[in-house]
C-alpha cells in the first residue's frame, strides 16, 4: 500500500514568501495555498463592467474601487483572498505583517464560476463577515442576471436575491448597480 505523503500547512509568513516569489495569485486559509485560475471572458467582463459603474458612481469621494490584484486579509480568520472587485473608503488599513494586504474593505464583490461558486457562497462567505468594516457582498452569476446581495443590518447580515431588471442598491458607499446596465455592459 502507497504512503501518503505527510500533510504541510503553511504559515502565513510562508504563504507571503511565495506570493512575492509567483507570478501567479494565491489564496491562503488555514495553512493551506490555493492557485487562482484565470477566469473566463464572461467572468472578465463582469468584473470590468461592476468596477466601472462603481468607479463612475464614487469618483471624487473618500471610497476607492479596486480590482482582483487587491489581497484583502481577514485578520481574525487568516483567510487572504484576492476578490473580483473591493471598495475600500477612507485611509487603507494595512496589515501589520504585509503592506500588500488590505483589512478595511466596505464592498466586496465575486463573480461566481461553477468551480467556486459553492465555496464563494459557504466558507468565503462566511470569512468575509467577520470583517468589521465590510458592509455588503455583491455575488454575481455569470450564468443568469442573478445578484446576491449579502448586507450587514444592526440584526446582523440579511440576503436579497436581485434579477432581470433590478437596482441593487449600495446604501453604506451611496452607489447603486443596475442589472441592465452591468450586464448589458458584460454583454452577457
Amino acid at each position: 500500500m502507497a504512503q501518503r505523503a505527510p500533510y504541510h500547512s503553511y504559515t502565513y509568513r510562508e504563504y507571503l514568501a511565495l506570493e512575492a516569489a509567483s507570478n501567479v495569485k494565491h489564496e491562503f486559509f488555514n495553512g493551506e495555498i490555493y492557485a487562482m485560475v484565470g477566469g473566463t471572458p464572461e467572468h472578465a467582463a463582469l468584473t470590468v463592467a461592476i468596477s466601472a459603474s462603481l468607479l463612475a458612481q464614487l469618483r471624487g469621494g473618500s471610497c476607492r474601487v479596486f480590482s482582483s490584484d487587491l489581497r484583502i486579509r481577514v485578520l481574525s480568520s487568516g483567510l487572504t483572498a484576492y476578490p473580483d472587485v473591493s471598495v475600500v473608503c477612507g485611509e487603507l488599513e494595512r496589515d501589520p505583517e504585509s503592506d500588500l494586504s488590505i483589512l478595511n474593505p466596505k464592498v466586496l464583490v465575486e463573480v461566481l464560476s461553477e468551480s467556486t461558486a459553492a465555496y464563494d457562497r459557504g466558507e468565503k462567505l462566511e470569512q468575509y463577515k467577520l470583517i468589521d468594516t465590510l458592509q455588503a457582498i455583491l455575488l454575481f452569476s455569470q450564468n443568469s442576471r442573478r445578484v446576491e446581495l449579502h448586507e450587514r443590518s444592526t440584526r446582523g447580515w440579511r440576503t436579497e436575491i436581485f434579477t432581470g431588471d433590478q437596482q441593487v442598491l449600495l446604501p453604506s458607499i451611496g452607489a447603486e448597480l443596475s442589472l441592465t446596465s452591468i450586464y448589458g455592459d458584460a454583454k452577457l
